[in-house]
């Protein structure tokens, strides 16, 4: 995409009165039933519908909604979210029960200057993920317009992604533009020192994130379930606990390249050093604190120290299921020295809620670094956060709006941060052309 300045062509480029638009949006939000349960994409999505609306387009939007398991599947159905957005616009918001059919065509053509209608879930038809490319030119039969705004999409080439724009002139919209724009420049343009926060659950699915942390950033620390297979890879038992054994060699080959990088100084990698632990994931099971040994892998050399005792060791019947006290106040002292921090996933087993609390047993690690990101201990670091599973739990905690920014798109903010092109955003016309 071209440096740290966004190179693609938006709405704010071309002209947009009487034009039919097709807009991309992520509306992929958690449903309960017909109720919504989150609606931080549909919020996010605002600035680019309301600029359409006032510059007299006529907006079409589209979106997927889960994996839905045909047309029948109306559990999956996008119409609560056309009355959550018209909510959200104070403005009538139609809806078309289907998206490719003759008659959404001619509710799209019945469209006035400023309306706006939603079309139903793109995968009820397998050639969306199919990136088909007779799909994609019916999709944009009768309009004049795609913009691709669905940042949490533009990872996949699909047909609602790639393939439309082959058929039509394809610009971005605002929310896609913001987001690769303050992912690109917290990577390359941060403010230093840059600290990463790599949580989740698999190694396999994070690899090139780390690598690509290893060699930017000044300080890169682990937690979640990932640690634990890190936790392997050195010899430490975590018991029943969620690890990748098969990824014991790749653990070793990212513990590898951070130690060959700490020894020629100003770099620590760092591996929880002790965890809460339990027998059963429940809201109210009894907990206790392990502590295997310091693990920082910094410019002087250190490994982690053997238990000498019983109590420090993970029972086989047990599972690590949060970062322990000390992990949690390392981590939170580091982002005391950090310019900038970008976090993705969480530290521990955040979705699990104690009876009458906001948070459970296995979420303080996370909530003490929370409160460091967010300056609780004097310093406030820039913060970027990525990962569904961490803005979900932030979004849980009515904490959006406290970091500078907060990523729509899990998997594309994670391709993007490893520096992987971005199918949805490589095919939008470029601003120089």
């Amino acid at each position: 995409m071209g440096g740290t300045t966004f190179s693609k062509k938006t709405i704010k480029d071309v002209s947009l009165k009487g034009k039919v638009v097709l807009l991309r949006a992520d509306y992929n939000v958690p449903l309960e039933g017909n109720r919504i349960t989150d609606d931080y994409r549909i919020k996010k999505s605002l600035p680019t519908v309301k600029y359409l609306i006032e510059k007299g387009a006529r907006v079409v939007i589209c979106s997927h909604m889960g994996r839905p398991k045909g047309k029948d599947d109306t559990s999956l159905s996008l119409e609560p979210v056309a009355k959550r957005l018209g909510e959200r616009l104070n403005k009538k918001v139609y809806f078309a029960k289907d998206c490719v059919s003759d008659e959404a065509k001619k509710r799209m053509a019945e469209l006035e200057n400023g309306q706006v209608i939603l079309l139903e879930n793109l995968r009820y038809y397998s050639e969306e993920e199919a990136n088909d490319d007779h799909f994609a030119a019916r999709l944009a039969e009768g309009t004049d317009l795609f913009v691709q705004d669905g940042f949490g999409v533009v990872h996949r080439a699909h047909a609602s992604t790639e393939a439309i724009t082959k058929h039509i002139p394809s610009v971005a919209g605002l929310l896609l533009e913001a987001e690769v724009t303050a992912i690109q420049a917290a990577m390359l343009r941060s403010q230093r020192p840059l600290m990463a926060l790599i949580g989740g659950a698999k190694i396999s699915y994070k690899i090139e994130l780390l690598n690509r942390f290893i060699d930017i950033a000044d300080i890169v620390a682990v937690g979640g379930a990932m640690s634990n297979t890190m936790l392997l890879a050195e010899g430490i038992k975590v018991g029943e606990s969620l690890a990748e054994p098969e990824d014991i060699a790749l653990a070793r080959q990212i513990i590898s390249k951070a130690r060959a990088k700490a020894k020629k100084g100003n770099f620590v990698f760092y591996i929880p050093q002790d965890g809460v632990v339990a027998k059963e994931i429940e809201p109210n099971t009894v907990t206790r604190i392990v502590d295997w040994g310091t693990h920082i892998i910094a410019d002087i050399e250190s490994y982690p120290r053997q238990p000498t005792k019983e109590s420090s060791l993970v029972a086989t019947d047990e599972k690590i299921l949060d970062i322990g006290p000390f992990s949690g106040a390392f981590i939170a002292g580091c982002m005391q020295l950090a310019g900038t921090v970008i976090w993705n996933g969480a530290m521990g087993v955040t979705e699990v809620k104690a009876l009458q609390t906001a948070t459970g047993p296995f979420s303080h690690g996370t909530e003490l670094i929370v409160e460091a990101m967010l300056g609780q201990f004097g310093h406030r670091p820039h913060t970027l956060v990525g990962g569904g599973d961490t803005v979900g739990y932030i979004e849980s905690r009515g904490l959006v709006d406290h970091f500078d920014h907060v990523s729509t798109g899990g998997g594309a903010s994670m391709e993007l941060m490893s520096g992987k092109p971005l199918p949805g955003v490589e095919a939008l016309l470029d601003k120089n052309k």
